[in-house]
């Protein structure tokens, strides 16, 4: 391979620098891509072992030339940032993604001056995420009306490229929004009190900026509150199939086989993507002062502690707290459709939210160290990490 990360070795000498330590545990060892800091492994079974080696495979048969980064690839030029702590990880929905794989997890330390973080470790839809909702209805109960159902929540929630809101939004409730997240949705009525409660960070980032936001950010996400978008986002109605931990399920209110649910999968919009692309304009000049070298230029990136680096953060926080009130928009367009639908309250029809969790976000975690003994502060980026239910 070359510094720029193109991949020239054959598939053959790509797989020696892969050993399988158990059943679903690999190890991408150092050399596989120049200046790796800590060995990169991924987490798949013999069904899911295909994929990623095939995709592998085929980068090495291209030589470099068109097509997107194999995973594992981008797993180890990962394992080559500044301050990366122990490994790389890559968890089994892994493929190609930007920058970082999707599925792609690391930590930097925030104690090590050097650390950096990326956009391509957030992703461009930050805090794209998804929620489950409950309610007490069962499949037979919705059987003979699913149609009219379904257009009952096309009618409700805004769908497609560039699609704009029902929920009315001056610039002042969106600056709210951008530093208040959930809690804003609260004070609006468009949440329960609960739902605080069932929501990662209880649905708000608390070092959020509003002024770190571009007015273009804001222009592209204010009429885009309670939309859904387009691409792999949606409003799905479910069905319960199968329990497999009865005690979770009772406490989660989802235990009946039959059980109709709705997960909602959306995230920031526009103005997530505009901060992610402003971030990356400023971190290519920020690279090139600091004199910081990446294996691809999707890894664009700034030192955590930099102004570019904490600016980046703060907008960031302000785009996760977007993407929260507008999943909440979207819970209270659904629970509105779900009454009208039929003749009852949203609160007869017990929809509470089960949980709402992200997967396009970068967070301050404590972490024990056993080297150092003592706790440690790391900003872990998760891209696209799936969750299912």
């Amino acid at each position: 391979m070359t510094a720029a990360g193109v991949m020239l070795r054959t598939y053959e000498e790509a797989c020696k620098f892969i050993e399988q330590e158990d059943d679903t545990k690999y190890k991408v060892n150092l050399g596989f891509v120049p200046n790796m800091r800590v060995p990169g492994y991924f987490y798949v079974n013999d069904r899911l072992k295909s994929l990623i080696f095939e995709e592998l495979q085929h980068a090495c048969q291209r030589g470099g030339h068109g097509g997107f980064l194999p995973a594992v690839q981008q797993l180890a030029n990962v394992a080559g940032l500044p301050g990366i702590v122990k490994k790389s990880i890559a968890l089994p929905d892994v493929h190609s993604g930007y920058g970082f794989a999707i599925g792609n997890v690391a930590a930097f330390d925030m104690a090590d001056p050097e650390s950096i973080v990326s956009p391509g470790g957030v992703g461009f839809d930050i805090n794209c995420g998804v929620r489950l909702i409950r309610t007490n209805l069962m499949e037979a109960d919705v059987t003979d009306v699913k149609e009219q159902l379904a257009q009952t929540l096309f009618d409700h929630i805004p769908v497609g490229v560039g699609s704009q809101g029902i929920i009315s939004t001056s610039a002042k409730d969106l600056e709210a929004a951008l530093e208040m997240g959930m809690d804003w949705s609260l004070r609006e009525g468009y949440a329960w009190a609960e739902d605080k409660e069932h929501c990662e960070e209880y649905g708000r980032m608390l070092q959020a900026d509003p002024s770190k936001v571009s007015q273009r950010a804001k222009k592209r996400g204010l009429p885009q509150m309670g939309t859904l978008g387009a691409g792999n986002h949606y409003a799905e109605i479910q069905v319960v199939e199968e329990v497999f931990d009865k005690a979770a399920a009772r406490k989660m209110g989802i235990d009946k086989v039959g059980q109709v649910c709705i997960m909602i999968h959306s995230g920031s919009r526009g103005l997530g993507h505009q901060v992610a692309t402003d971030a990356l304009t400023a971190m290519e000049k920020a690279m090139a002062r600091d004199k910081i070298d990446t294996n691809d230029r999707q890894l664009a990136c700034a030192r955590i502690a930099s102004q570019e680096g904490q600016d980046y953060l703060k907008a960031m926080a302000c785009a996760a707290n977007f993407a929260w009130v507008n999943r909440s928009s979207m819970t209270f367009l659904v629970r509105q459709a779900f009454a009208k639908m039929f003749h009852t309250t949203p609160d007869d029809l017990d929809m509470h939210l089960v949980y709402d969790v992200s997967h396009n976000i970068a967070k301050v975690s404590m972490a024990f160290c056993a080297d150092y003994a003592h706790l440690r502060h790391a900003y872990v980026s998760h891209s696209m990490v799936k969750w299912s239910v």
